[in-house]
């Protein structure tokens, strides 16, 4: 008779059905009022994934492009056939790691030692690889996954046409005022825009938080109905951050920040094609002298320019046209909110994605450095030393001229978020590394390493198995703080006139463009976003030290940082 800790995690379930099926029930009815937007954001997703699959598919040519003007053509064939391996070889580790779980070599009874069963692989996955491309690329199959990939998109652009419960059309809020004064026409119920905009505001945020809510409630249900152990030390972990109310407040805080990011389309009284992109291109109705009129959204803006003095659209206030201004209007006249909410958007991505590079980067010099220690070891502190040394806004601040100067492809995407995020993942991936270098060597001395190193286990699982799970835990407190400072140096460089290129909203930017007003009636233009900043910064880094010390209680930062340079040394 077998116990539950030789039950899989389907067995468990079909022994006990009825409290995973409730909570699918409900998960599944908050993604249906919601699918439209959920896969709009699939669709995102994968256009990210296609974009970077397709820049990393063009470096053999650009490589050899560039070869060859210096070398000549034997030289660029050469440059470009290194390139294509090199980029095969990284392809298979990946594809090894994320979605061959069974071992190859085994399977074609090749009997070797299991340095050289990872090798041959490695080169028998990159193989495929290259010979599943030349089909794309030279034969008919190309054509056929293209309208493969064509129809299933028109597909998902259909489903995400459709109305949600957060978007505009259900909750609208631009209209006008009927000329006896009655009620307003085009908003949600003849409600005034101001109650109809927040209205969706609260049901939007509403949605956010109860989703988030329903998510950790099926953590719990896990752990109390599926989870094969009665306990682990996570949680402990959760128990700490529960009674951590300053953690919980930065959670709150940057929760609230990603849903402004995620809805920013929704948040905004206005759409940003109507009010920031292409405002002359759409038109609005209003009422003057009793009768209705129509004038675009540019003309508009000019009549409620923000400029101080008389020429005013403070917060929580109409224009002259009937629009609603929870946080007022700019210097040009476009709505401060919608810039805003962009604008977090922006920001989230920009710091998620350096976050992100800078975050694989450290992991996985920290476990090589840590497995294999000596000359990779050393090497590594010397070129973190070198990063370190320059002072890290001096160095993202010269970059990002050069790129921008030199007129860069990569400056163009984004209006140069793209560059940053690459620019602030190669200056602070050194930091992380130094503040995961010590959990990761003493990791890399633990027994079970040791002993899976006895069994013939090969260092790409050992690292991947029984050292990468012990480290996550702190590259991830330490993660959350720089993203912090990620934000701000991005709102710096914007003020500054040297980040984030117009039209895309950049927090930065509002405050450098409404600084020259702060003592007048238009204080709002330059303040608000500012004290945003702060609001978000003081969040993640809230968060940050709720989740270190839910992890290790005894921990702080200045040990921790003091541990992890010492341990460079």
């Amino acid at each position: 008779m077998s116990t539950d800790t030789d039950m899989t995690l389907r067995d468990r379930i079909a022994a006990n059905p009825r409290p995973a099926l409730l909570w699918f029930v409900g998960f599944a009815l908050l993604v249906a009022v919601e699918l439209g937007r959920f896969t709009r954001g699939f669709i995102a997703l994968g256009e990210a994934v296609w974009f970077f699959i397709s820049g990393i598919a063009k470096g053999p040519g650009w490589v050899e492009g560039n070869v060859a003007g210096t070398l000549g053509s034997i030289g660029g064939s050469i440059g470009y056939l290194l390139t294509a391996l090199l980029l095969l070889g990284l392809a298979a580790i990946v594809v090894k790691w994320l979605l061959v779980p069974v071992s190859i070599v085994d399977r074609l009874g090749i009997d070797r030692s299991a340095g050289q069963k990872e090798i041959i692989e490695r080169a028998i996955i990159a193989l495929g690889l290259g010979v599943l491309a030349a089909l794309v690329v030279w034969t008919p199959i190309g054509g056929v996954l293209d309208a493969i990939v064509t129809t299933i998109k028109g597909g998902l652009e259909s489903v995400a046409s459709l109305q949600t419960l957060t978007s505009r059309e259900t909750i609208p809020n631009q209209g006008y005022q009927n000329p006896d004064g009655s009620g307003w026409e085009g908003t949600f119920m003849g409600l005034s825009p101001a109650w109809s905009w927040a209205l969706r505001v609260v049901v939007i945020y509403a949605y956010a938080f109860l989703l988030l809510a329903w998510v950790w409630k099926g953590y719990d249900i896990f752990r109390e109905h599926y989870r094969e152990a009665d306990w682990t030390p996570r949680d402990d972990s959760i128990n700490r951050f529960r009674t951590h109310y300053w953690g919980i407040f930065g959670l709150v805080v940057v929760f609230a920040f990603v849903v402004m990011a995620i809805w920013a389309p929704a948040l905004g009284p206005v759409t940003a094609e109507q009010n920031l992109y292409s405002p002359y291109e759409h038109e609005i109705q209003y009422v003057d002298g009793g009768e209705v009129k129509t004038v675009t959204h540019g003309t508009a803006n000019i009549d409620s320019r923000s400029q101080g003095g008389s020429s005013n659209v403070g917060p929580l206030s109409y224009d002259d046209f009937g629009r609603w201004a929870p946080l007022g209007t700019n210097q040009d006249g476009k709505d401060l909110f919608t810039i805003i909410s962009y604008g977090a958007r922006t920001s989230l991505v920009i710091g998620l994605t350096a976050i992100g590079l800078g975050t694989l980067i450290a992991l996985v010099l920290s476990l090589v450095t840590a497995y294999y220690k000596g000359l990779v070891d050393l090497l590594t502190i010397i070129a973190s030393d070198t990063i370190i040394s320059i002072p890290a806004f001096l160095m993202v601040l010269l970059l990002s001229v050069v790129f921008q100067e030199a007129n860069h492809p990569i400056s163009k995407i984004y209006d140069g978020g793209f560059l940053l995020a690459l620019i602030f993942a190669g200056v602070y991936w050194p930091t992380l590394w130094r503040s995961i270098r010590g959990p990761s060597l003493q990791v890399a001395e633990q027994e079970w390493v040791d002993a899976a190193k006895s069994y013939g286990q090969s260092p790409v699982m050992t690292m991947r198995k029984h050292m990468a799970p012990y480290i996550l835990s702190y590259i991830m407190i330490y993660a959350s703080l720089l993203l912090g400072g990620i934000i701000i140096a991005t709102a710096a460089l914007s003020f500054l006139g040297l980040g984030i290129n117009p039209p895309t909203p950049e927090w930065g930017r509002i405050v450098s463009e409404g600084r020259s007003y702060v003592s007048t009636a238009s204080w709002h233009i330059s303040t608000i976003p500012g004290v945003m900043i702060v609001f978000v910064v003081t969040g993640f880094n809230a968060l940050g030290d709720g989740i270190r010390d839910a992890i290790d209680p005894e921990s702080d930062v200045g040990s921790g940082d003091a541990a992890a340079t010492g341990g460079g040394g």
